[in-house]
Formats: structure tokens, sequence, C-alpha cells
């Protein structure tokens, strides 16, 4: 097993873990993300803002191609999402909603990839049965979009890519 992992960044000072699983492996047999993280920072997520000053916790080749917004300026861009459009609420409202726990301060995204890395913690039940409700999105664009039709609901689309869910072939 790799050695453990203590986090000193933006928002996390001191935070340890451990990895309880190979990286990629060893899922929660209910979690079938569509994916990987390296994937999702490939196509374009969260305006290119999203964790930008703590991916040294996380293997370099998820950085190569990530379209990622430069010199951390403040601010995302929509333009670098996969769909082009909005497709999130600010840290804030998350907060606001209770929907961060202490450990991933910066949300569902930082969950899965420290997961996916094979951190394995208290809050995997909470984080899976989030990601499970994200199906309703899928059912939507089946019932109201043509077959691989880009440009019907797009910003559904880009919600399920933020949740690790592809939908380009939906």
């Amino acid at each position: 097993m790799r050695k453990p992992i203590t986090i000193h960044d933006k928002m996390q000072q001191g935070y340890t873990y451990e990895y309880a699983a190979p990286m990629g492996k060893h899922f929660d047999p209910r979690f079938k993300p569509e994916l990987s993280p390296k994937q999702m920072l490939r196509m374009g997520i969260f305006g290119g803002r999203y964790m930008r000053d703590c991916m040294d916790e996380f293997p370099k080749d998820w950085l190569a191609h990530a379209k990622m917004m430069q010199n951390l300026q403040p601010g995302h861009d929509k333009k670098v999402n996969y769909f082009g459009v909005e497709a999130s609420q600010p840290l804030r409202v998350w907060q606001q909603k209770g929907w961060i726990h202490p450990q991933d301060p910066r949300g569902w995204f930082q969950w899965y990839c420290r997961y996916y890395i094979g951190r394995r913690s208290e809050d995997d039940e909470r984080q899976i049965k989030r990601w499970l409700a994200m199906k309703r999105h899928i059912t939507q664009l089946q019932n109201n979009c043509e077959p691989c039709d880009m440009n019907c609901r797009k910003g559904q689309r880009q919600a399920l890519l933020h949740w690790a869910y592809d939908s380009r072939y939906l």
C-alpha cells in the first residue's frame, strides 16, 4: 500500500488519509462512474476552476491536457466546460445546503478524486447516494432529446459530466 497523504492547501491544513484500495479499483458495487477524474478534467468541468490549488495530491497525468483556467485567476469560464454552458452552483451554495463534508471542502468531485485514488471514508455512502440520484437527469435526456443530440439540454449534460456520467451517447 502507498504511504498516507497529508494535505496542506488553501482549504485544508493537516488533513491526512490513507489508501484503502488500489487506484480505480474496488468501488462500491452500486458506484459505477462512466468517466475517471482524468477524463472529466480533459473534457472540461466546473468552468476550469475546480481544485487548481490542490492538484499536487493527485496523479500528474490527470493534468496533462486538462481544461483548466490558468494562473489561479478568479472566477470560472463556461467556455472551458465541455458543453460550453454553466452547470454548477457556487461553493457557498453547496455549503449553505449542507452538501459539503469537512474532509472534502471542495465537494463531490474532490470526494470522487480521493475515492478514485483509493481513499475510503465515512462519507462514501452519502456521496454514492448523491451520485445515484443524478440518474434522473439521464431519464430526462432520454425522454426529451433525440439520441446523441448534443445541443439538447446542454446544462443537464454538463451537470451529468460533473458527476462522472457520460451523456455523449444518450
